[in-house]
């Protein structure tokens, strides 16, 4: 009897540094809001489309770390070669949002530049009219279509499929791997739940945030400041985290 109790609290102490590690691991790293935030705001995504993209990319982010770690417990692989595989992940993840994050700023400049209106003078029949415009008419029309371009959705799904969960496997899949198979199913999933549901939460509150704090979401340089905000991240989570 004694020896059930203790593998009941076990398992309780295990589920709840699940959920712990879950929201702390989610909260410390700005990547996994921040990123969709300013996307968001600066493509003029709705607030239920900003979560929708928020909840498959945070899905994909977990599921490749539950993958990785089921199969090296299957395998029987140390616990030190996975956490190295999982660190390698976790670089080529943070050089990615980097790299996204700098072209997307050059391309937000690029765009901020196009956006300069200027007046032209014309002459129709002895009446004189100017008009004014910008590059983004006429010739740029595909450029106002960037906001339901697939594209973007999609980089950030792949780059949150390489980053990995970094505490699932050593603090949650592994310990419970010493009592069950279910234990490792129960945690895993409260462990997804808790980050997707953490992931969700943050970024309402930072989009609510920004629109209550009045920044420009389709000012000159939305795309440009959310570029250079993703490259932070990306800078944040290579090299301080």
């Amino acid at each position: 009897m004694r020896g059930k109790m203790a593998r009941i609290m076990d398992s309780m102490i295990l589920l709840l540094t699940a959920a712990t590690v879950a929201f702390a691991h989610t909260i410390l790293g700005p990547d996994h809001y921040l990123v969709f935030a300013a996307m968001g705001k600066a493509r003029g995504w709705s607030l239920a489309r900003t979560l929708r993209i928020t909840f498959y990319c945070g899905l994909g982010h977990v599921l490749s770390s539950f993958v990785i770690g089921m199969i090296g417990l299957l395998l029987g692989a140390q616990l030190s070669r996975l956490v190295t595989i999982e660190g390698l992940r976790g670089n080529l993840a943070g050089w990615a949002l980097i790299a996204f994050g700098l072209m997307y700023m050059s391309w937000g400049m690029r765009n901020a530049g196009r956006s300069v209106t200027h007046a032209h003078r014309h002459e129709h029949q002895g009446v004189v009219h100017t008009h004014v415009h910008d590059h983004h008419e006429d010739h740029m029309h595909v450029h106002q279509q960037a906001g339901r371009n697939p594209i973007t959705p999609w980089a950030l799904f792949i780059i949150f499929v390489l980053g990995p969960c970094e505490v699932l496997i050593p603090l949650v899949m592994y310990p419970a791997a010493q009592q069950s198979a279910m234990l490792v199913m129960s945690v895993a999933l409260l462990f997804g739940i808790v980050t997707l549901a953490t992931m969700l939460a943050a970024v309402t509150v930072t989009m609510v945030g920004i629109e209550k704090l009045k920044f420009a979401s389709s000012g000159r340089y939305a795309h440009a400041v959310a570029g250079l905000s993703i490259a932070v991240c990306g800078f944040v989570v290579s090299f301080l985290l």
